[in-house]
């Protein structure tokens, strides 16, 4: 995927998710790994999430890739949670109403449960936790969120998921409307994957 002058070392960014992906590639670029995915790796297996919270589907998910791969495996497991719908979806943001429905869909069905919602209770937030996984080390967890407000209607083409009903207040933009360097820089994901690169700046040679 890319080189980053690595000297051969590895590292499995372990999701089946195209922009989640093109999101890690872009945040990561600059840490001292080759950056390599599933799709590269063969491995088509869906590992459940059997976990409650973000942190215990991150860990399930990046221990079961390492396992799978013997890789230093990179997982996450991010979402939104709308204080109206006492934290819903969180955890099933990305099977929110039914595995059949796109993120298109998903959207619909988030501002259909909102409806009557006033403007000043409709606050939620992005999280994102990441965890770092490798044969026989113990996983490690960073965290990352970012507080924003359900707007009624989607606006802008960029990002995927819940980003065009998801309005930035400081910027007066959803964070499908900003340029991808800019929602990187302040979304849940970008400041957990700045954590996460700090770590690996430092990470054992073997």
């Amino acid at each position: 995927m890319t080189s980053n002058g690595s000297q051969g070392r590895q590292l499995l960014i372990a999701t089946h998710n195209d922009g989640k992906l093109r999101e890690f590639v872009t945040l990561l670029r600059d840490v001292p790994f080759s950056l390599t995915s599933l799709l590269e790796q063969g491995v088509s297996e869906e590992v459940e999430e059997t976990g409650t919270t973000f942190q215990d589907n991150a860990i399930i998910k990046a221990q079961a890739y390492s396992q799978l791969t013997g890789l230093l495996t990179l997982a996450d497991d991010s979402g939104l949670e709308v204080d109206a719908l006492g934290g819903d979806p969180g955890v099933y943001s990305a099977r929110y109403g039914s595995e059949g429905l796109n993120d298109e869909g998903r959207v619909d069905l988030l501002l259909h449960n909102m409806r009557g919602v006033p403007w000043n209770l409709r606050s939620a937030r992005f999280r994102c936790v990441i965890a770092i996984a490798a044969p026989n080390i113990e996983p490690v967890t960073v965290e990352g969120t970012v507080e924003g407000i359900i707007q009624y209607e989607p606006a802008g083409d960029g990002g995927f998921g819940y980003d065009p009903v998801f309005l930035l207040p400081q910027k007066g933009l959803t964070t499908a409307q900003l340029p991808m360097d800019e929602k990187n820089s302040l979304s849940h994901r970008g400041q957990a994957a700045q954590k996460a690169a700090a770590l690996f700046r430092d990470w054992p040679a073997s």
